[in-house]
């Protein structure tokens, strides 16, 4: 056994501690909330998926620490140059990233439900879901038979989707932020019509100021929600859609991802601007799993 000094042992103890150091801040830096991949949307950079730079963007995205893609579907104008999907997947994973879900549009659904199915399957992804169910001034009106049969439709669809081993969801953009004529709200009345065991949801928190407290939503609904989507958001700013960066803002985000595991939250996307997305993704990357 090699014998040493008591200052070559406390030397190599400092420098074991040192790297030992370094370990734990790369580990914090690479930390993300709920132990998940930190997502995108591609929704803000569609020019450049409109351009057919797919392969830019993802290389740009990884290189910030982003894991996961959150797709729009062909059926959108600026991405229909995905159509392929083996081609897209191919794009996407050669950058080291997952697409698991994308947005689509209510069209594509009543039409081509089985057709985008097979599409989402070819990039891999498991969620399926829409901006919403109908057109509608945000804080307009909805009559209850409306938001009935829009919850009819979509079980169906949902029920369609788990057939093919896909989660169907719901976001909550204009016409859920709308009221039903006995003044409730039409997102917390869908949460009572749309079948748990077909429909799960997807927060914006942009929405936070128009449909409610996103930690309220995942704590009275466990398991109902599948992911959301990432803003800084100031409740009280005179523009409520107004976005900041996340963690420039007024939310307790360590507290909205403790709920986030309450309300079965699996995946997170930035839905930013791109130097939005640089700031949201840095703050991210600091908040233990």
């Amino acid at each position: 056994m090699t014998r040493f000094s008591r200052r070559a042992f406390l030397a190599r103890a400092a420098a074991g501690a040192a790297a030992a150091g370094i370990f734990a801040a790369g580990r914090g830096a690479d930390a993300s909330p709920l132990g998940l991949p930190i997502g995108s949307q591609t929704w803000p950079h569609r020019e450049r998926v409109r351009k057919g730079d797919l392969a830019g963007l993802c290389k740009d995205l990884a290189a910030l620490g982003v894991g996961t893609l959150e797709l729009c579907s062909p059926g959108y104008p600026e991405f229909t140059g995905l159509a392929d999907g083996k081609q897209t997947r191919k794009i996407i994973e050669d950058h080291g990233l997952k697409c698991p879900s994308s947005h689509f549009t209510m069209e594509e659904m009543r039409a081509k439900q089985q057709q985008m199915i097979a599409w989402a399957k070819d990039i891999g992804m498991t969620q399926m879901g829409v901006a919403s169910l109908a057109d509608g001034p945000q804080g307009g009106k909805a009559t209850v038979d409306a938001v009935k049969r829009a919850a009819d439709e979509y079980n169906r669809f949902g029920e369609t989707a788990a057939k093919a081993g896909i989660v169907q969801f719901l976001h909550d953009e204009e016409f859920e932020a709308a009221h039903v004529e006995d003044g409730r709200l039409v997102y917390e009345v869908l949460i009572e019509l749309l079948d748990p065991k077909y429909v799960k949801f997807q927060y914006q928190m942009s929405a936070m100021p128009q449909v409610g407290d996103v930690v309220g939503y995942f704590t009275k609904h466990p398991g109902r929600f599948i992911s959301m989507h990432l803003q800084g958001v100031d409740p009280k700013a005179a523009r409520p859609r107004a976005q900041l960066a996340v963690g420039k803002d007024g939310v307790d985000w360590a507290k909205v991802f403790a709920a986030a595991k309450t309300g079965g939250v699996q995946n997170y996307f930035v839905e930013q601007s791109w130097d939005l997305t640089v700031q949201s993704v840095a703050y991210l990357k600091t908040l233990s799993a």
